[in-house]
């Protein structure tokens, strides 16, 4: 067993640059794909599946798509057992999708060093998730688990000229299946390691033939702990960490009057009722005698362990094919969402550094789209309205703090609401200039408009955000913060697409493209007084690609990018816009990092049996300038301070499948071994710094010759590496005293790890009919 962590006191850099020899390599291997499918050109029966996908908001073979997308359909995400969205970062480049923190349900997405570390209302995520074309606004709940889907789509880049929510990452699209009209069940039974049990059924009855149909889906997710609360401060508490327990809902009507009109209503609902996740601490308590855990997944707590993520949503969708050119299309959706949560940045059994919870979202999305098409000319436009109210209070509890200052204890509780209105209008064409070359071209109006309120103070007392919270407290009435922040502020941004592709033959296209993201300003939710907010960023992205097949059996996919991040949003040290000579903390655009990089995606279908599968992402990703005031020496650039989070140098994935007839059904074998290298957890000061490591994954699935039964046995990192995906640091370098540290909030040596789950194993019976 691997503990593949470092601690960096100071955090030393070793950015690996990219050098020619290895791009040389990586695109001088993807022309050499040409000799290698003459070689084995004999087999005519081996031949590549054309696959479909939606990057560009209408239906289109992958290869002719001039984007860098990966697509996995629903037989790689069955036969390679995928049963969350975070399992998806291993099949697509330069891509970090990781169960952040204290919840199992709360995402952290970067794709080429562009995302958001905190999920705290108020901040815009850096890649976008949708459902359908349903963007889902906050990362509570977006680690969603995989149900009836019919692929997932990972885009790469800033999206928003094909779009209705603007993003500068990039995108991961859930794609349903739509009912074929038969009457159709699906049960699946899954036992595993930690006690597993899951319970999976789909289904779809047509109400009136050919017309209207009525379709089903749920899941039962259990599991105990990969480890154990070794303690607690409060009685009866459930013991388990890193659990899962989870309930998924989904009812679809869809109605389809003649071939040109199709209509769907969604209604979708999880309930996720897995513990609270105690983080593992990395350095022992100074202020309790506790041990560090043996285990990275045991941990010690003083906050209740029970945890509540519930999110809910309904979606209307309207296509109709007005005639053989135009179509007209409709989204409105309506989402949800509400979160108790318990997260102990300490991690002891006493009150150092306590922090319970409430995230309260709701959203409401229209688009309509107009797309044409005829021979040489083809349009995407939209318009798109997007309104949240996004809102929240947690309570900091210093109490050990505060019984240093003779008081019965301490907490800072911070609340409000951040409430954003956006509207947009985009169209993207594409014109064939001949039988070869072709032109793109694309433009975005986004407005934003935001207004917050932040209420900020101290309490010289232990309070919780509601009665109950722990067995026997009760809120004082009227208890509350004063208002430090009623402010609101609009933006507007013009964001281009322009790109240019030759088709070279039906087999090869190249292409180059420059596109422009935009992800809106916000206030700052922990403002301690009236701050102004904080201006837009946007990213600048360059990409130069190629889309290849050689003979139907090795196809090659190569971009190389680059992209410039400008006004990151960071707390820094500001001057005053009144007065130049008064400084204060706040948040505002003090950063600009640029990324350059190369992404790899090579299939080759060996035989008919035999398919060989790999991807490699190459980035070299770092802050060109952040900046803080000094009261003597004025603007200061501290961007060697600052690292690009969640971001390997170098992600890579190599993997097979074999498919075995026999007489009694097909059963075929698969594995995948995926490798990221070093990455830093913590962006200012980094103290954490996550070592390279290896996932090794196999499986073996049997389909019955009638199709109606299948069998799978999965096994997931079964090389047992431990890896962070997470942390909490609140701790400063002394530097006095090389090693040794300077405690933070609540006077604690906080420095807190999570991790990716060990290895597992799941056996899954499945029955259709």
């Amino acid at each position: 067993m691997a503990h593949n962590n470092n601690i960096d006191a100071p955090h030393k850099y070793s950015r690996t640059l990219i050098k020619p020899s290895l791009l040389a390599l990586a695109i001088s291997s993807s022309f050499a794909g040409a000799a290698l499918a003459q070689d084995v050109s004999d087999d005519t029966e081996a031949k590549l599946e054309r696959i479909e996908v939606t990057a560009r908001r209408t239906v289109e073979n992958l290869q002719e798509v001039p984007v860098a997308v990966t697509s996995i359909g629903a037989a790689d995400i069955a036969e390679r057992g995928i049963a969350t969205v975070v399992e998806i970062q291993q099949f697509s480049p330069n891509t970090t999708l990781q169960q952040s923190r204290g919840t199992n349900s709360t995402l952290t997405a970067f794709i080429r060093g562009v995302g958001q570390e905190d999920p705290l209302w108020g901040y815009e995520p850096g890649v976008g998730i949708y459902v359908d074309d349903v963007y889902v606004a906050r990362p509570q709940g977006a680690v969603l688990d995989i149900l009836n889907v019919e692929r997932i789509e990972v885009l790469r880049g800033p999206q928003g000229t094909l779009y209705g929510k603007n993003t500068i990452g990039g995108a991961v699209k859930y794609v349903t299946k739509e009912m074929s009209g038969d009457t159709e069940f699906a049960v699946n039974l899954t036992a595993g390691s930690y006690k597993q049990g899951d319970i999976k059924l789909t289904g779809q009855i047509p109400l009136i033939d050919n017309q209207l149909y009525f379709g089903f889906g749920y899941a039962n997710l259990q599991r105990d702990g990969y480890g154990n609360f070794l303690s607690s401060a409060l009685p009866g508490q459930d013991g388990e960490n890193y659990n899962k327990d989870l309930q998924a809902y989904r009812f679809t009507l869809e109605y389809r009057p003649n071939d040109a009109l199709f209509m769907r209503l969604n209604y979708d609902k999880t309930d996720d009722k897995s513990n609270a996740k105690g983080g593992y601490r990395l350095l022992p308590s100074l202020l309790t005698d506790a041990p560090v855990p043996d285990s990275v997944f045991d941990s010690y707590t003083s906050l209740p362990t029970w945890n509540k993520v519930e999110t809910e949503g309904i979606a209307l969708t309207i296509n109709w094919d007005i005639n053989d050119n135009w179509t007209l299309k409709s989204i409105t959706s309506q989402r949800e969402s509400y979160s108790p949560t318990n997260i102990d940045f300490d991690n002891t059994s006493i009150r150092i550094f306590d922090v319970p919870a409430i995230y309260d979202d709701e959203q409401f999305t229209q688009e309509f789209q107009l797309n044409y098409q005829t021979d040489g000319f083809k349009m995407v436009s939209g318009a798109y309205y997007y309104t949240s109210d996004s809102c929240g209070v947690f309570d900091a509890i210093l109490e050990e703090l505060g019984k240093s200052l003779g008081a019965s204890g301490l907490t800072r509780e911070v609340g409000g609401c951040s409430n954003g209105d956006s509207t947009a209008v985009y169209t993207q064409g594409t014109y064939d200039i001949d039988d070869k070359w072709s032109v793109t071209a694309g433009l975005r109006y986004t407005k934003d408009d935001k207004d917050a309120v932040v209420r900020n103070g101290l309490i010289f007392a232990t309070v919780y955000p509601e009665s109950g919270w722990v067995p026997g407290y009760v809120r004082p009435d009227g208890l509350t913060t004063p208002v430090v922040l009623d402010d609101s502020e609009s933006w507007s941004k013009v964001t281009p697409k322009l790109g240019v592709e030759y088709q070279h033959s039906n087999d090869l296209m190249l292409f180059a493209s420059y596109s422009q993201g935009f992800k809106s300003g916000t206030f700052n939710p922990r403002a301690t007084v009236a701050e102004p907010a904080a201006d837009p960023e946007t990213v600048d992205s360059f990409e130069v690609g190629m889309k290849s097949d050689w003979n139907d059996r090795v196809r090659v996919n190569a971009t190389l990018f680059r992209l410039e991040h400008k006004d990151r949003q960071y707390i820094a040290v500001i001057p005053d816009e009144d007065d130049a000579s008064a400084l204060n903390q706040r948040l505002g655009n003090v950063g600009r990092s640029e990324a350059t990089g190369l992404e790899l995606e090579v299939t080759w279908k060996a035989s008919r049996e035999l398919e060989i599968y790999g991807n490699l992402g190459l980035i070299d990703a770092k802050f060109e300038e952040a900046l803080t005031f000094d009261p003597n020496l004025g603007a200061v650039d501290i961007s060697d301070r600052f690292s690009i989070t969640n971001t390997p140098e170098t992600t890579a994935n190599v993997g097979f499948s074999y498919n075995l007839l026999t007489d009694f059904g097909d059963v075929i074998f698969n594995g995948n071994y995926n490798y990221r290298s070093s990455y830093s957890l913590v962006e200012l000061d980094n103290l954490l710094t996550q070592d390279s490591y290896g996932l090794l994954n196999l499986g073996v699935t049997w389909f019955s010759n009638d199709g109606h039964w299948s069998i799978a046995l999965h096994g997931k990192n079964l090389t047992d590496e431990e890896y962070l995906v997470g942390n909490y640091a609140f701790i400063a370098p002394d530097p006095a005293n090389p090693g040794q540290y300077i405690p933070g909030l609540g006077g604690d040596n906080t420095l807190i790890g999570y991790y990716g789950a060990p290895r597992t194993v799941s056996l899954s019976v499945g029955y259709r009919f």
